[in-house]
C-alpha cells in the first residue's frame, strides 16, 4: 500500500466485470498491499460464486478497505453472504454493469437503508 493511501485513509474495493474495473482503476483506485492482494477484482464467465464469495470475504477482512463495489449481478450469485454482512464498514453498494441495468427490488443494503427511513402511515 502506498503512503499516499495510508494518510488519506481507507481504500474502495471493485468486484466487477472487465469495463467497470478497468473504468475505476483508470480514475486511480488501484492498490496492492504488501501482501501483494489487490483491491479489485475482475469477474470472467468462467470465474465461480466460490471465488466471488473468497474475494468478498477477503475484502470485508481486510482494515485498508472502507467501501466495497460490486457489480449487482455478481452480488446476485453470492446474496446470502452480502445480506450476512452487517457491519457499516466496509460498506458495500451494489452497482450496474454495462450489460445489466440496477434493480433497487435485489439490494438488500438500499432495501436495510429504506427500513430507517420510512415514514409511519397515517391512520385515516
Amino acid at each position: 500500500m502506498s503512503t499516499y493511501s495510508e494518510d488519506l485513509g481507507q481504500l474502495l474495493a471493485v468486484i466487477g466485470d472487465e469495463d467497470t474495473c478497468v473504468g475505476f482503476l483508470l480514475g486511480g483506485i488501484g492498490e496492492i498491499n504488501e501482501q501483494r492482494q489487490s483491491n479489485f477484482m475482475v469477474v470472467e464467465r468462467d470465474t465461480t460464486a466460490i471465488e466471488i464469495e473468497a474475494c468478498f470475504k477477503r475484502f470485508v477482512e481486510r482494515s485498508d478497505i472502507g467501501i466495497i463495489l460490486i457489480n449487482q449481478i455478481y452480488a446476485d450469485m453470492i446474496r446470502a453472504t452480502i445480506d450476512s454482512h452487517l457491519l457499516p464498514v466496509p460498506t458495500v453498494l451494489e452497482i450496474p454493469s454495462k450489460q445489466h441495468p440496477y434493480e433497487a427490488s435485489k439490494d438488500s443494503i438500499l432495501k436495510r437503508a429504506c427500513g430507517f427511513f420510512e415514514l409511519p402511515q397515517r391512520k385515516p
